[in-house]
């Protein structure tokens, strides 16, 4: 168990002369601000900025594009209290320590808040950073700081710069050529288009039928062992099958039937299984998506709760370092602590000398890969205190690190191939069986959550040349797949690949065009709605290079050079704003409008004035309007279906906390129907009722289905098949 380093604290000093010696420690959040104090003791007082005090205005441009590109920075509506007060605390302390976060954003609170509270006290005025949150590292930034780095507070200005002048550039235009209360980012529009782009590939894939055929099998002869097991068709005459439709099939079923089979070889192969690097932010979030199902935003709001501290016992613990970095580079005192570790409890699997992995060459490696703070901290020790979903997202970080530093897993794979001359000679069939067992557990020895089954199975008992029983052959029908729909694990890892965003936005990138409607979430897969494909079809049309990945790559390329100091954040802007800008006109002359093909005439009338009503696409989706706006202001949902129960609409709705969308019946509270599956335009063939589309178990191989609502019917269809 690591040690719990607590120093008491004593009573604040009452003179003015006190008051000067002691220090005021800045962070950004209320529950760092309780953890640091506590580490730190007498003599500072930690208080909570609560994120960026100042900032661009809200209501117009705020960048004067005549003079530089400056930016007019106002106080954050909301937040002029915890200013003042900051200046207040700032005027009654000797020394004043900036911590809020190590990166762009944070580099540019501390800024900020330099400049607001410099003038108001002859404090020295120092800025820190820390990578993880534990006693030693608070005291030793504390006692080592230094000055704000002007440059990254550049590139940040930089990156506000640019997605301000985009934003207000194309926002305009979507209000005047689609609808009114739109919005476009930079970043945020090449992912859209990532997103439309996929979806057109799986609408456009048309499905493939093909067969695959299982055989059974048993050692023939008196003397053999009866033991049975089932192997694959890998060749027919000596070429993968690709056998179209059942009628294929049949007939190779015939050939083999009553046929000779014999084994013709056993091969052995050993593998040697590496242990993965610890987590960088964008790998943290994949896994966490697939492992965990976690949304991108959940995953990093827990990782903050982890790195800010929580309460372990009597003590306030940083769980994990800083969870937003991209490098898997780990400190030398963390690699001591892992080995040590490791060395007591698993000393087999405790490698010579510290594994070290390899940092992408687009990594800006500012800080060090997520691990646990104290290794000692398992799972197993923390689980008394942490939230279900806390101690999944702190299990895999604390196994992945772990297992980093271990020995390799050894698994030994046998194959065999039995071969079936069929047709007289004819043909020839092989078939394939294999099994797996791990030989050596090496690092994973310590996953649990993050394990992968490498067991395929016993391998049967037969030797080379052993004859066999073959039959009964058992076919089964498929369907090719197409491309899936981005997930919030698959876009991060898509946007990292292709050099766009950084650690700190992959997550709000998927929020802000969920909380637009421009894509929702259906079954974990980000799907895009009727808005959110016409904008981007808008804005690809007419603006290809801005919304392309390459050149918003380039651009990320460009604010890294800004924060080294190697190009002017001015220069980069204007470079970029003076071309975008006369096209962005030229758009605006040109450009048809879209907002004559947003209503749809349907044949409802109004029962409050009897005038039509139309198909309106809001903020979240379609919903049924009078014609006779604003005198009659009469909405409602859209219906999916009818409702058995009561023969009323069935609509979509959402909860009022989480937004979360579920479906029920619009005479509620006379009729209760509810579901939160989505119900589809299709009625049951079996009884009539309408379908909904129920989505696969987490972890289960069966497809998204269509199923029936009524509870008293059995009708379940999937939705790859065909119909």
């Amino acid at each position: 168990m690591a040690a719990k380093v607590l120093t008491k604290r004593k009573a604040a000093p009452k003179s003015a002369a006190a008051a000067k010696e002691r220090t005021l420690v800045i962070v950004e959040s209320p529950h760092k601000a309780e953890t640091i104090e506590k580490y730190l003791g007498a003599g500072y007082t930690v208080k909570a900025s609560m994120g960026h005090l100042i900032d661009l205005p809200k209501s117009r441009l705020g960048i004067d594009v005549e003079h530089g590109y400056e930016p007019e920075y106002i106080t954050v509506r909301g937040r002029a209290k915890i200013l003042k007060a900051l200046q207040q605390d700032a005027k009654r302390s000797g020394t004043v320590l900036l911590a809020s976060d190590n990166d762009r954003e944070g580099e540019a609170i501390a800024w900020h808040i330099r400049r607001a509270i410099e003038g108001r006290t002859d404090a020295q005025i120092k800025r820190i950073t820390f990578n993880e949150i534990t006693p030693q590292a608070i005291r030793e930034a504390a006692e080592h700081p230094a000055a704000i780095d002007e440059s990254k507070v550049n590139a940040q200005k930089a990156r506000r710069v640019l997605d301000r002048l985009v934003g207000y550039s194309l926002s305009p235009l979507l209000w005047k050529k689609v609808k009114g209360g739109l919005s476009a980012g930079r970043v945020q529009s090449v992912a859209l288009r990532l997103i439309c782009e996929r979806e057109k590939e799986v609408e456009s894939f048309i499905p493939e039928e093909y067969w695959s055929l299982e055989g059974a099998f048993r050692a023939a002869g008196k003397g053999a062992k009866n033991a049975s097991f089932t192997a694959q068709l890998a060749l027919w005459n000596g070429e993968k099958p690709a056998i179209k439709n059942e009628a294929e099939v049949k007939r190779i079923m015939e050939s083999l039937e009553g046929a000779p089979a014999s084994v013709q070889e056993i091969r052995e192969t050993e593998k040697s299984l590496k242990p993965r690097p610890p987590f960088t932010t964008s790998q943290l979030q994949q896994t966490a998506a697939n492992r965990l199902g976690f949304a991108s935003r959940k995953t990093m709001q827990i990782a903050q709760q982890l790195y800010e501290g929580l309460p372990i016992g009597s003590t306030r613990v940083g769980l994990i370092t800083y969870m937003r970095t991209d490098s898997v580079r780990i400190a030398e005192s963390a690699l001591e602590e892992v080995r040590g570790w490791i060395g007591k409890n698993c000393p087999a699997e405790l490698p010579p000398q510290a594994l070290r992995y390899a940092t992408g060459k687009n990594a800006q490696d500012a800080h060090e890969a997520i691990r646990p703070t104290y290794v000692a901290y398992t799972p197993d020790e923390v689980k008394q205190y942490l939230s279900r979903d806390q101690l999944r997202l702190y299990s895999i970080i604390w196994e992945r690190f772990v297992s980093s530093q271990m020995t390799n897993a050894r698994t030994l794979t046998v194959s065999a191939d039995i071969i079936i001359n069929a047709n007289n000679g004819k043909d020839t069939a092989l078939f394939r069986v294999s099994g797996t067992k791990v030989l050596e557990k090496g690092f994973q020895k310590v996953l649990k959550l993050l394990l992968s089954r490498e067991d395929g199975g016993a391998f049967p008992p037969i030797r080379k040349g052993d004859a066999l029983e073959a039959g009964p052959f058992t076919p089964e029908q498929h369907f090719t797949q197409g491309p899936p729909r981005y997930t919030d694990g698959s876009i991060v890892k898509t946007l990292e690949e292709k050099g766009i965003g950084r650690p700190s936005t992959y997550a709000p990138i998927i929020s802000v065009l969920l909380d637009r409607y421009y894509v929702t979430r259906s079954n974990k897969q980000l799907v895009p709605t009727v808005l959110g494909r016409m904008i981007c079809d808008m804005l690809v049309e007419s603006f290809p290079d801005v919304i392309d990945s390459g050149f918003t790559a380039d651009m990320e390329t460009k604010l890294d050079a800004v924060e080294e100091n190697r190009v002017s954040w001015p220069t980069m802007i204007g470079d970029f704003y003076v071309p975008f800008k006369a096209h962005v006109d030229e758009v605006g002359q040109s450009l048809e409008s879209y907002k004559g093909t947003l209503d749809e005439p349907t044949d409802r009338v109004c029962e409050k004035c009897g005038r039509p009503m139309v198909k309106k696409l809001g903020r979240y989706g379609y919903f049924l309007a009078c014609t006779g706006f604003p005198e009659c202001r009469n909405a409602k949902s859209v219906p999916l279906a009818k409702c058995p129960k009561c023969g009323g609409d069935v609509v979509a709705r959402r909860t009022k906390k989480r937004g979360k969308e579920f479906y029920g019946c619009d005479r509620y509270p006379d009729c209760d129907f509810l579901s939160h599956f989505k119900p589809l335009a299709q009625n049951c063939p079996k009884c009539g009722w309408f379908l909904v589309e129920k989505g696969s178990r987490k972890g289960a191989d069966d497809e998204p289905a269509k199923a029936c609502i009524n509870p008293e019917c059995d009708y379940l269809h999937s939705v790859g098949s065909g119909e």
